[in-house]
């Protein structure tokens, strides 16, 4: 009777270290899992923050662009205000030319 009783205990123990032993490995596979999962988020918030800052050097990039087309008519309309102040001051000159040879003519 006192060897029933203990072989009873010891497979009471045994069972209960079984179940222990399958907690402990069901809580490391879900740490596992959980490790795994962090690391899928972040490697997906780098992924995300690369794509932002090439979308950002693209939006300056543009910009920049921008700038320099604008820059570039402003200095073409410079250019053909300046073209057509040298057209004025020549259609002037020439105007004057003819009021001169008209003057001396007359006289």
């Amino acid at each position: 009777n006192q060897v029933d009783t203990q072989q009873r205990s010891q497979q009471q123990r045994d069972v209960q270290q079984d179940l222990q032993r399958e907690r402990d490995a069901k809580a490391q596979r879900e740490r596992e899992h959980q490790a795994q999962r962090e690391r899928e988020a972040q490697a997906q918030r780098e992924r995300d923050a690369q794509r932002e800052r090439e979308a950002q050097r693209e939006r300056e990039a543009q910009r920049e662009r921008e700038v320099q087309r604008e820059r570039e008519a402003q200095r073409e309309r410079e250019r053909e205000a300046q073209r057509e102040r040298e057209a004025q001051r020549e259609r002037e000159a020439q105007r004057e030319r003819e009021a001169q040879r008209e003057r001396e003519a007359q006289q």
